[in-house]
C-alpha cells in the first residue's frame, strides 16, 4: 500500500498536536519559511523519530508518499534543515552524505555495503589526543564513524556490536 503525504490543504492552518502544525512550527521556529514542499519532506523526515536519511532516501520516501518533489530538492531542503539546526550532516563514505534528526552528541556504526548509518549505543564515547586546532580556528564537534561489515561466517556485525536490528 503506497505511503500517503500530509494532506495540503491544512498547510495554512494551525492544529494542535496536528503533524503538519507541529512541522510548520517546528519550521518557523528555526527560522524557516514553512512552504509546502519543507513542510512535505518535514513530515516524512521527522515523523518517525530520529533517523539517518540521504537526499536519495528522503526522495525515494516523498515519491511513495506521492509528494511532488525532485531530487534537488530533497538535497536542497535537508541541506536548509542542517543550516538551521534541524538536521545533522554526517559524511560517511565517499562522497555519500547522511542527514542525522538526532542532534545530541552521539557517534555512528557504518554498515559497509548496506548503505546504514547507525547510531552508537551509549552516547558519546571519549576521543583522546586530538590535535591542536590551527590558529584562528577551533573544533566544532568531532564525528566518529565506526565500519562494521559482515562477517564471513554470516554471523551479523550489528548483532556482535550490541546493536538493535535495523527498522528502517
Amino acid at each position: 500500500m503506497a505511503e500517503v503525504g500530509p494532506d495540503l490543504r491544512s498547510v495554512g492552518q494551525t492544529r494542535p498536536g496536528c503533524p503538519v502544525s507541529l512541522v510548520r512550527d517546528r519550521l518557523r521556529k528555526a527560522g524557516l519559511r514553512p512552504t509546502r514542499q519543507r513542510i512535505c519532506l518535514g513530515w516524512l523526515l521527522f515523523g518517525r523519530g530520529d533517523r539517518h536519511v540521504t537526499a536519495d532516501r528522503l526522495f525515494e520516501e516523498a515519491q511513495r508518499a506521492r509528494v511532488p518533489v525532485s531530487l534537488a530538492t530533497a538535497y536542497n531542503t535537508l541541506r536548509q534543515f542542517t543550516d538551521a539546526g534541524l538536521a545533522r550532516q554526517i559524511a560517511a563514505e565517499g562522497r555519500k552524505t547522511y542527514f542525522d534528526t538526532d542532534l545530541t552528541e552521539h557517534h555512528h556504526f557504518l554498515v559497509e555495503g548496506e548503505e546504514e548509518l547507525v547510531d552508537v549505543p551509549g552516547g558519546p564515547m571519549p576521543v583522546a589526543e586530538l590535535p591542536a586546532a590551527p590558529e584562528g580556528y577551533e573544533i566544532a564537534r568531532v564525528d566518529v564513524i565506526v565500519r562494521l561489515r559482515r562477517r564471513a561466517d554470516g554471523s551479523s556485525a550489528a548483532a556482535a556490536a550490541g546493536m538493535p536490528p535495523s527498522t528502517e
